[in-house]
């Protein structure tokens, strides 16, 4: 079985089962150095390992970028 979500914008496929965290190691991105709104709300960094992604979800995930 698989799920897919739109991440970004696109369409990713993953396991079913899998949380925002197996969603972030599938596009090679670091938990600690993004944001990401999933169907609509925040998350906070804790709530990544344990928010199930289920068909037909999406996410906005923005990476933090270092300025001055």
């Amino acid at each position: 079985m698989s799920v897919t979500v739109t991440a970004n914008g696109r369409s990713v496929t993953l396991a079913d089962g899998a949380a925002v965290t197996d969603l972030l190691d599938q596009l090679g991105w670091s938990n600690r150095t993004v944001a990401v709104e999933h169907n609509g709300e925040a998350l906070i960094r804790s709530e990544h390992p344990t928010t199930s992604l289920r068909d037909g979800d999406t996410l906005e995930i923005v990476k933090a970028v270092a300025g001055g």
